[in-house]
């Protein structure tokens, strides 16, 4: 495409750089999780869980909303982290297939707040995309997150109610005696710490919609700018300093090495989205949108295009890549469509991508982490995320109507 449009040398190496600002997201959010862990938060976790949880429908619901929680500030750090404070517990209930019941709860509740928190990338995408306010779309886009959340513990409990589950929570003597030794060789649990997470979560968000008024910086440099300072006077709150900027320093010399691989895929695509837009293809593309959308009419048009992200999960391309060509094809004001709803539809549309695409970062480390193929995990999403698509459908359409 450059090629064909006569492009100069010097922009064909310009052209890797619409997506620097995401990775430089990337490289810097895994840094929120370093006070979380220096705090040990997740003992925490376990012992709400050892006290108050007396059934698998209710194990279920903790699990998702613990999930949701730390997603909303932690990201891809929040499923292993979900994990480890939660699966020790599990030997506390007669669960047949413990694994899946981990994995479904455990992604359902992670990819909720992926529509409106400043720590993924999605989000920044497709709000600099199309333009609109972050802090204005948190009204709209908090209670879809919600909605999901609450339709995530409906099906789960009703899940946990067949056969290869049970209700009752019950212990042998072997389990009593594991469950009083690591009690015992734990510190007292104190769960009030944590309001910490609860407060961080709030402050920061309240930080990033001030900083977005007051400040035009753009939504992504805004995020990556707050994240290591934020996170240090966090560890300087629990008294944790000193291990934090140990763990800054072990962060910047691994974490960004194994980065690479997303690196790559990033830049290329970047570069792929300059070409689109420096050859006049955009243009093209736009073009047939529009004539897509003569067809089926807007409302059709915007409850079919969170399949689009789902669809092309399934080939190898990721969310944030495949929202990012999506937005650059689609011009609000072109095609006579809500700026606020075209948002709600794309981000909407990124959540079954990451529920069910087989190839994303999600299901990668969830794979990872329960030894179980991406493709097994994805099938565990199906239920769910047909019953999630047919929430988001009525949704858009309800905001048409309204907005």
């Amino acid at each position: 495409m450059l090629v064909m449009s006569g492009t100069s040398f010097v922009q064909y190496l310009l052209s890797f750089g619409p997506m620097l600002n995401l990775l430089s997201l990337f490289a810097l959010v895994p840094i929120l999780a370093l006070p979380i862990k220096l705090g040990n938060y997740a003992q925490e976790v376990q012992h709400i869980i050892k006290e108050k949880v007396q059934h698998t429908g209710h194990l279920y619901m903790v699990s998702s909303g613990i999930s949701y929680f730390l997603s909303s500030f932690m990201n891809l750090a929040a499923l292993p982290m979900t994990y480890y404070s939660i699966r020790p517990s599990m030997d506390l209930f007669i669960i047949k297939h413990k694994e899946r019941f981990l994995s479904r709860s455990i992604t359902h509740g992670f990819s909720m707040p992926l529509l409106w928190t400043p720590v993924t990338p999605i989000v920044g995408i497709v709000i600099e995309m199309t333009g609109v306010s972050w802090g204005g779309m948190l009204p709209i886009l908090i209670p879809l997150s919600i909605l999901g959340l609450l339709l995530d513990w409906l099906t789960g409990y009703f899940l946990s109610k067949r056969k290869d589950l049970t209700q009752h929570r019950e212990l042998d003597q072997a389990q009593q005696e594991m469950a009083a030794s690591t009690e015992g060789a734990t510190q007292p649990a104190r769960p009030k710490k944590l309001i910490h997470i609860i407060a961080a979560i709030l402050l920061l968000n309240v930080v990033i919609t001030f900083s977005e008024v007051f400040f035009e910086f753009s939504f992504l440099f805004l995020v990556t700018l707050l994240v290591i300072p934020f996170s240090f006077l966090w560890s300087m709150f629990i008294k944790k300093g000193k291990q934090f900027l140990y763990g800054l320093k072990d962060h910047f010399n691994t974490h960004l090495l194994k980065m690479k691989d997303q690196f790559f895929i990033f830049l290329s695509a970047g570069f792929f989205i300059s070409a689109v837009n420096l050859s006049g293809v955009d243009q093209t593309v736009n073009t047939w949108i529009i004539h897509v959308v003569d067809i089926t009419g807007i409302k059709l048009f915007l409850v079919l295009l969170p399949f689009i992200p789902l669809l092309l999960a399934f080939i190898g391309l990721h969310p944030a890549v495949a929202l990012a060509l999506i937005a650059e094809a689609l011009d609000p004001s072109v095609l006579n469509i809500s700026p606020q709803i075209l948002t709600v539809a794309m981000l909407g549309g990124a959540v079954p991508a990451f529920l069910m695409g087989p190839y994303n970062a999600t299901l990668g480390i969830m794979s990872n982490i329960i030894n179980e193929s991406p493709y097994k995990i994805s099938n565990w999403n199906f239920v769910f995320t047909g019953s999630y698509l047919l929430l988001l459908t009525v949704f858009i359409l309800t905001l048409q109507y309204i907005l």
